[in-house]
Formats: structure tokens, C-alpha cells, sequence
């Protein structure tokens, strides 16, 4: 039985290979991703009992998708088969001083046309201690925005924890849709993750004299960010990413959990990037992991930067590393020696 439930889009993923441009590929490789399965891959590469929740076609191509999450030992048997098309995303990553270029295909999705009665909440989280989601899913239509809020209200029926990413994305809804959806979800969240730009484009939020494209985070002005989010909307942790972009391949990257008592920042690590997709939900799924195992505050930051670091080396959208990988980092070991 499941202990966590995550709900979100599987998309299918296309990308040149190594640094090539969308105008030069002749190849692109194909996995799988998507921000709320990337947390349940997490979740289940350290041991934990974790569902997905989508709905995907029937096809081959549907299959694929189921079968991507199931090799990592994630639940798929609550996952509702149906509908025409997986959403796709062509990635194009980037290097130096030329960014990564993300393009959406994903309109007329299955899950972008599912129904509110396609989902049995009650019996999906049933047995259940934590349902999460992002603010990609409600983004996807007015009746996908409703599918979220009933599910928020079933998971606290059966009351479990709530946690969410805003994750705010301009190419697929406004800064006015997203605060009104995010808004009226954010009643049922315990735990919001966000990052230096999210509080500000979905709740008008943001931290002081921080220059995110050049490298300067005042620790302070995110102090004030967290507990501006938690005072409006009662959240029990906010936790708030924080990337320095010194270019495509090297970002300073740690991060902040306030629990409406203690601000505790985490280390910080100098990345040079492999791959940053999902960067953020391996950090959300390090959290829920070391929430659920009874981290402290700073324990539970140390172990989802420690685990989001490492997933900026690994190619595709999931994150392949154990606890034990993570905690060696979040100890201090980072020195990258050979293991034998």
C-alpha cells in the first residue's frame, strides 16, 4: 500500500543528443518525465512505498510511460488508462553561457482532458500519509485545476499531508490564472516548496536585493518570503530553493526551510551540471523523504540539497541515487573520489 501519492503529467521527453541544438539534430533520445513522477522515482529509489497518479493512454506509447516508472519500483496500478495523446517536451540543453530551451507539446493530453470523475480519491488514498503535487498540473486546464482541488480535499479527508511545488510555468498559464488557482489550493497545503522566482510570479512575492542572474541571494529577503508565505496562508514548512547562475553548466545551489520557528539554510554546493531538469523535484522528493523519516529542519534541508546536487549530474528527468549516496553527500564527502 502506498504511503505517498503524487498526481501530475508523464510527458514524454525528446532531446538531441549531447549539446546539439533543436536546428542541427538529426537524433533525439526519448525517455520519460515529468515533476510529480520525478518525486515518486525519488521516493522509491530510496525505499519508500509511493503511487503515481495520471491518466495516459492505453497505446504503446502510454505503455512506455507506465513502464519507465515501474522498473524504479513505483506503483502504477492507480495510474487511469485512457484518452489519445502522451504530452511531450523537447529539451535542448544548454552550456556555458547559452541556456536550456524547453518546448511544450502537450495540449490535448490525456491527462489535460481528464474529468474529475476519472479519479476515485477515496480509494487512491486510502492508507495513504502524504499526497503531493505542483503548480505544472493545475496549469494544464480549469478542469485539471479542479481535479487538484478534490483531491486536496479527499487527502485531508483522510488526513494526510499536503505538499506542493509552485513551480510556476509562463508558457502554459498567466501570473492572474495561476494566483487565483494557487490561491484557493493553497488552503489545503502543510508543506510549499518554491524557489526564487515562484513566490513572485504566482503570489507577488519577493525577496529583496537578489539578483538571480547575477548570483547575489540575500539571505534575509528570504526569510521574509517564507514567512510571508506561511503567514498568508498558514503553510506548516515553506521550503524556497536557491540557485546562483553563474552560467548553464556551473550554479551555486542550496536552499532554505522554515518551519514558523528556525530559518535553516543549508550548505552550499557548486554544481557543474550534467543535467538540471528535475533538479527541483529531487529536492522535493529528498524533503518528503526526511520529513516522513523524522529529520529535523536542518537535517531535512541538508538531505534534499544534498539529493537534488547530486541529481544535476545525472542525465533524463529522474534522479538515480540511494540514501546512502545522499547522506554521504549531505555529511561532507564531496569529493567525487572513485569507489572500488
Amino acid at each position: 500500500m502506498a504511503k505517498v501519492i503524487t498526481f501530475g503529467e508523464l510527458m514524454l521527453r525528446l532531446q538531441p543528443y549531447n549539446y546539439e541544438r533543436f536546428v542541427q539534430a538529426s537524433n533525439v533520445e526519448f525517455t520519460f518525465g515529468g515533476g510529480e513522477a520525478n518525486v515518486a522515482v525519488s521516493l522509491a529509489n530510496y525505499g519508500m512505498d509511493v503511487a503515481f497518479v495520471t491518466k495516459l493512454p492505453a497505446h504503446a506509447i502510454g505503455q512506455a510511460a507506465v513502464n519507465s516508472l515501474r522498473r524504479y519500483g513505483v506503483d502504477t496500478s492507480k495510474i487511469v488508462r485512457g484518452g489519445d495523446r502522451v504530452g511531450i517536451y523537447f529539451n535542448e540543453k544548454g552550456a556555458s553561457q547559452r541556456g536550456s530551451v524547453c518546448i511544450y507539446d502537450r495540449a490535448n493530453s490525456a491527462i489535460q482532458l481528464a474529468a474529475p470523475a476519472d479519479f476515485d480519491w477515496d480509494a487512491i488514498f486510502e492508507g495513504a500519509e502524504w499526497f503531493h503535487f505542483t503548480g505544472i498540473t493545475p496549469a494544464l486546464g480549469a478542469n485539471v485545476v479542479e481535479i487538484c482541488k478534490e483531491a486536496c480535499k479527499a487527502a485531508k479527508a483522510h488526513g494526510l499531508k499536503i505538499s506542493c511545488d509552485l513551480n510556476y510555468r509562463g508558457k502554459l498559464w498567466t501570473r492572474a490564472q495561476a494566483r487565483e488557482a494557487m490561491t484557493e489550493l493553497a488552503q489545503y497545503i502543510d508543506v510549499c516548496i518554491s524557489n526564487e522566482e515562484d513566490a513572485k510570479d504566482v503570489f507577488g512575492i519577493e525577496a529583496e536585493a537578489t539578483d538571480i542572474y547575477g548570483g547575489t541571494i540575500n539571505h534575509e529577503g528570504y526569510k521574509s518570503v517564507a514567512k510571508q508565505l506561511a503567514d498568508k496562508f498558514g503553510f506548516e514548512k515553506v521550503a524556497i530553493t536557491l540557485r546562483e547562475s553563474y552560467s548553464a553548466s556551473r550554479n551555486g545551489w542550496s536552499a532554505m526551510l522554515y518551519d514558523g520557528e528556525n530559518y535553516c539554510f543549508s550548505k552550499k554546493y557548486d554544481l557543474t551540471i550534467i543535467d538540471r531538469v528535475g533538479g527541483g523535484d529531487s529536492f522535493g522528493g529528498g524533503l518528503i523523504y526526511a520529513l516522513l523519516n523524522g529529520k529535523d529542519t536542518q537535517g531535512a534541508v541538508e538531505f534534499a540539497v544534498a539529493a537534488s546536487a547530486l541529481k544535476h549530474t545525472i542525465g533524463g528527468d529522474y534522479n538515480m541515487v540511494s540514501v546512502a549516496e545522499v547522506e554521504k553527500l549531505a555529511g561532507g564527502d564531496g569529493s567525487g573520489r572513485i569507489q572500488r
